[in-house]
């Protein structure tokens, strides 16, 4: 059984920091491209960013030179550091596996506030 279970949420007042978690199992995850991807109330889901089982990383414009993405194949885990947080990054964050192609898998989502 498949599970991606996100933590590290909470609030944070703008300019400050987060770290978000996902942690895998039952997947093949040092072959898998792991994302993380965003929803904020009345807004589709978008992506954030992802990074590829050798470690290539691309991001969104909204996020790029603030978020980095990282992993670690031994733990099966991968982390998305935010730093500079904006209000606009209020959201559901979710870490999302794509062992082939596509992102089959999808974690529960972790709520990141950012007050103003």
């Amino acid at each position: 059984q498949v599970q991606l279970v996100e933590s590290g949420g909470g609030l944070v007042q703008a300019g400050g920091s987060l770290r978000l978690s996902c942690v895998a199992s039952g997947i093949m995850f040092s072959i898998s491209t792991m994302a993380w991807f965003r929803q904020a109330p009345g807004n589709q889901r978008e992506f954030v960013g992802h990074i590829t089982n050798n470690g290539d990383t691309r991001y969104a414009d909204s996020v790029l030179g603030r978020f980095t993405i990282s992993r670690d194949n031994a733990k099966n885990m991968v982390y998305l550091q935010m730093n500079s947080l904006k209000p606009e990054d209020t959201a559901v964050y979710y870490c999302a596996a794509s062992p082939r192609v596509g992102y089959d898998y999808w974690g529960q989502g972790t709520q990141v506030t950012v007050a103003s």
